[in-house]
Formats: C-alpha cells, sequence, structure tokens
C-alpha cells in the first residue's frame, strides 16, 4: 500500500491560475504613489479633486479610485468602505511619512550605484 497521494498532482494546478491573474492587477510601488501625492500637494490639490477619465475597462467605470492604495473601485459605497478600512488607514500614514525606498537607494545598498561620501575636506 502507500505510494503517492493520487490528488497531489491536482493541488497543484487548481493554483496555476493565480498567477496568470496577478499581473492583471499590479499596483504601483510605494515610490510611484509617493511622488503623485507629492505632485499634487506641490499643485494644491487633494485626492479627490482629482477629475477621472471614464474607462470602461476598470471598475465602476474608472470613477472611484483610491490614490494611496492605487485602487478602483465599484461604487462610492465600496469605495467609503475602502476608506474605514484598516489596511487604507496603515497606507495613508505609510504614505504621509518619509519618502518610501526608491530603486536608487537599493543599488547603492548593494553597492551598484555611485557612492555618496558626503563632502569632500581638504587634505594635508
Amino acid at each position: 500500500m502507500g505510494g503517492k497521494c493520487p490528488h497531489r498532482k491536482v493541488k497543484k494546478r487548481r493554483l496555476s491560475h493565480k498567477t496568470a491573474r496577478r499581473g492583471k492587477f499590479l499596483l504601483k510601488a510605494d515610490d510611484a504613489v509617493y511622488d503623485e501625492l507629492v505632485k499634487l500637494a506641490d499643485q494644491g490639490k487633494d485626492a479627490e479633486g482629482k477629475e477621472l477619465p471614464v474607462d470602461e475597462d476598470l471598475p465602476g467605470m474608472g470613477q472611484f479610485y483610491c490614490l494611496h492604495c492605487d485602487r478602483y473601485f465599484a461604487s462610492e459605497s465600496v469605495k467609503d468602505d475602502h476608506y474605514r478600512s484598516k489596511r487604507h488607514k496603515k497606507r495613508v500614514k505609510v504614505m504621509s511619512g518619509p519618502a518610501p525606498h526608491t530603486q536608487l537607494d537599493a543599488e547603492l545598498a548593494a553597492g551598484m550605484g555611485k557612492p555618496d561620501n558626503g563632502l569632500k575636506l581638504m587634505s594635508m
């Protein structure tokens, strides 16, 4: 008796559809969202005042958008529920703090970029 479980292969196939769908809903990175928020702040606008173009492919025709989380919603009530959620509140807190890490920071940490050694002092 014993041997391999006959349902083992089926389970692996069942999970493979998630990777195909994952690319459809890719979110912007933290630094890209932070840059958009900074641009709006420099222009003196808030995240809500932005007019959105109508797009039939997006949920809710693309009219209900959360800039902090980079998500579209089907209706105003769903967006309001999202604004009250813990996930959104944490995201707003992260975006209102210091600037998130960028690709340049990662390259410098890995030793790939140009190092910043500070001011050059006169040598004797």
